[in-house]
């Protein structure tokens, strides 16, 4: 007696027919499955876009910036000021350099306080002061909400003059320019010429009284040792070899007296948020894909109480335990990868929609929308497998009995 068989073209038509008999179920069955998978798509999809956005900011800011330290009391005991008076002209001469810089925090008496008033008047506040050379101000990339910055004659003459960022403002009172105010550091007035509502780089000079760095030196004498830092912003692509350039242009006697510190790599930095994202958002999207199964796994099991009879009788016309198991497994695993289909459609759309509304790239790799109708079809056979086992062991006799 000739063995039955179940061609495959026949196992797909019933495997459908089984899904289209209860199509609302069907469909909420697969619904755990499409969130998994929607969720899987959406996050690598966002984690990539986002990665990129970091890269462009990373270019733009982080990439053009290289800090100058000065060093040279940890080589030498005797040594004075690493960056000599001169020291901006020397780094702007040097090709690829926008702007240059010293800057450090001047080191004021014990209760010296920052005012917005002459000293009998009272008050003040403790206020960072930061001598800056012009260079550092251009550098920062401001937005000034009122006035202007220091020039070269201001720093060159060492007027008393200050731009304070808007948080020291308000801390000290000053909301407009109009009526020229003044601040007081300790007894020594500093008119203000500008006030800075942003920076792209250095955001705490938002909270500090920023004056000439001749104009410092002049009153509360040069920078301690190992005090003062020089900020350069570069041209796209020259940080690393103005970083190499630097101490040299500085100081060509003593070289290593100057710490140059390069823009980190772009590649660690993405990686690392990346995979904060990755860690967060796919310990999501497994739940999602574990409850589907759980879904799936649930429906298969009563449809297979249900259909005892049906099983039943396919047994009595010679069909086999492997045909009924593998009828049960196309049947859950059709309803995983539709479940994957739907939700990797949907985490796409979500990925585009997310990149449209802040108005970035979206990049999902074609890796990913091949894989996640796979995953979902595999998250449909595995959760199919103990029905499927269960189906294949009922006996003819006893389901016909029923």
């Amino acid at each position: 007696m000739q063995p039955s068989r179940l061609h495959p073209r026949d196992l797909l038509s019933e495997a459908l027919a089984g899904m289209l008999q209860r199509p609302a179920r069907s469909a909420l069955t697969a619904l755990g499955t499409v969130l998994g998978v929607g969720t899987f798509v959406a996050v690598l999809g966002l984690t990539a876009t986002t990665s990129s956005q970091i890269d462009a900011r990373f270019n733009a800011l982080t990439a053009t910036e290289v800090t100058l330290q000065d060093i040279a009391r940890e080589q030498n005991e005797f040594a004075g000021p690493a960056f000599p008076a001169d020291a901006d002209r020397r780094i702007e001469q040097l090709g690829g350099v926008r702007h240059a810089g010293v800057y450090w925090p001047v080191r004021l008496a014990p209760g010296t306080v920052v005012r917005s008033a002459p000293v009998g008047d009272g008050g003040g506040e403790p206020v960072d002061v930061t001598a800056a050379s012009p260079g550092v101000l251009e550098a920062a990339v401001p937005t000034l909400a009122q006035g202007r910055l220091y020039d070269e004659y201001a720093t060159r003459t060492a007027q008393p003059v200050a731009v304070i960022g808007e948080g020291a403002a308000a801390r000290l009172g000053i909301t407009t320019l109009e009526t020229r105010p003044a601040v007081f550091i300790g007894d020594q007035p500093f008119t203000v010429t500008g006030i800075i509502a942003d920076t792209e780089r250095k955001a705490d000079l938002l909270m500090s009284v920023v004056v000439p760095r001749t104009t410092a030196e002049r009153i509360w004498g040069e920078p301690e040792a190992g005090a003062a830092s020089m900020l350069i912003a570069t041209d796209l692509g020259a940080a690393r070899q103005i970083a190499h350039e630097a101490p040299t242009a500085l100081r060509p006697d003593h070289p290593e007296y100057v710490k140059a510190v390069p823009p980190p790599d772009p590649r660690t930095l993405r990686s690392g948020v990346g995979g904060d994202l990755d860690q967060l958002f796919l310990l999501l999207a497994g739940i999602c894909l574990a409850i589907g199964a759980v879904g799936i796994a649930n429906t298969t099991l009563v449809a297979v109480l249900e259909r005892t009879a049906e099983i039943g009788l396919r047994r009595a016309l010679g069909a086999r335990r492997r045909h009924v198991s593998a009828q049960f497994l196309a049947e859950s695993g059709a309803l995983g990868a539709l479940g994957g289909l739907v939700g990797t459609s949907l985490g796409t759309v979500t990925v585009v929609c997310v990149a449209v509304a802040r108005d970035w790239t979206p990049v999902v790799h074609p890796a990913t929308v091949a894989a996640a109708p796979v995953i979902g079809l595999v998250t449909g056979v595995v959760a199919g497998l103990y029905p499927a086992w269960r189906a294949s062991g009922i006996q003819p006799v006893e389901a016909l009995r029923r």
